[in-house]
């Protein structure tokens, strides 16, 4: 099994930064291996969306990670599952409010089966990487004007 976690403290409030994620086309804003992501199917913003996204895999070459958003609580937590690629990771983002600012944690979980176990070390430095990045999304979300 693989699992990566990170937390940031945001100096926005908890609904306009899950509403910032529940977008899952905002991807790319903060996510630079993040090629393309559009919305396939439901509804945007809301649970049960599948996003269509393509991500830059080894060497550069694309690869797809879909994913469709599995529970959504407003203003505090967001579950997804990564239902296309070579590795489908679950993951959360898990909001709780701090004064006028939000603290968000991100989450990955990965349970190769069979081959892909050999994957897991590779699996696991990329999904490291991944929660790292809510550094990026805390500078987005920041400098953005309130809604």
């Amino acid at each position: 099994m693989a699992f990566a976690d990170y937390e940031v403290l945001i100096g926005k409030d908890a609904m306009t930064v899950y509403k910032f994620l529940m977008d899952g086309t905002n991807n790319s804003l903060w996510r630079p291996g993040v090629r393309s992501v559009a919305l396939q199917s439901g509804v945007l913003g809301e649970n049960g969306a599948v996003y269509k996204q393509t991500v830059a895999g080894p060497a550069g070459r694309p690869i797809a990670a879909d994913f469709q958003i599995t529970e959504a609580r407003p203003g505090a937590e967001i579950r997804f599952n990564v239902v296309a690629g070579p590795a489908r990771p679950t993951g959360g983002y898990f909001l709780s409010t701090e004064g006028a600012m939000t603290r968000l944690r991100f989450a990955l979980e990965y349970h190769p089966k069979g081959l892909q176990k050999l994957m897991n070390g590779m699996v696991q430095k990329t999904m490291e990487a991944e929660v790292a990045q809510l550094e990026q999304l805390k500078t987005v979300i920041e400098s953005h004007p309130a809604d």
